[in-house]
C-alpha cells in the first residue's frame, strides 16, 4: 500500500501574468522549482487564496531568478495575474517512508522571492 503526502508547497506565491491561446500548465521560475523540489511537468494542483478557486496542472520551467509565476491556458479563467495562490505537490510513499517524511514548505513574498523554507 502506498500513502498520499504532501510532498512540496510554494505558500502565497503572486501571479506575475497569465496567458490564455496556450496549450496549458504553468510556467514557474526554475529557482522555485528547486526549491520545492519539483521537476519540469510534475504534476501540481493550485489553490487561489484570492478567489478560492482550485486546479490541477503541470509546471514548465521558467528563467531562474525571474518570479516568474505564469498561468498559461484554460486556467486563465480561473486565476488573474497578481492573485495569491499556494502550489502544492504530492507524493506516492510506503508507510515506513511516510514516517520520516518531511515535506518542502517555501514561503514566498508578494515578489515571489524566498521569505523562508524547511
Amino acid at each position: 500500500m502506498l500513502i498520499e503526502l504532501l510532498k512540496s508547497k510554494l505558500h502565497l506565491a503572486t501571479v506575475t501574468d497569465t496567458k490564455l491561446h496556450y496549450p496549458g500548465s504553468m510556467a514557474l521560475d526554475s529557482k522555485l522549482m528547486k526549491a520545492a523540489g519539483l521537476l519540469p511537468y510534475e504534476s501540481v494542483i493550485v489553490a487561489n487564496v484570492s478567489n478560492g478557486n482550485r486546479l490541477k496542472t503541470y509546471v514548465i520551467p521558467a528563467k531562474a531568478g525571474s518570479g516568474d509565476v505564469i498561468i498559461l491556458g484554460a486556467a486563465a479563467h480561473l486565476i488573474k495575474k497578481r492573485d495569491r495562490v499556494i502550489i502544492l505537490s504530492f507524493g506516492l510513499y510506503t508507510p515506513a517512508e511516510a514516517k520520516k517524511h518531511k515535506p518542502k514548505i517555501v514561503i514566498l513574498d508578494n515578489r515571489n522571492k524566498i521569505k523562508s523554507k524547511t
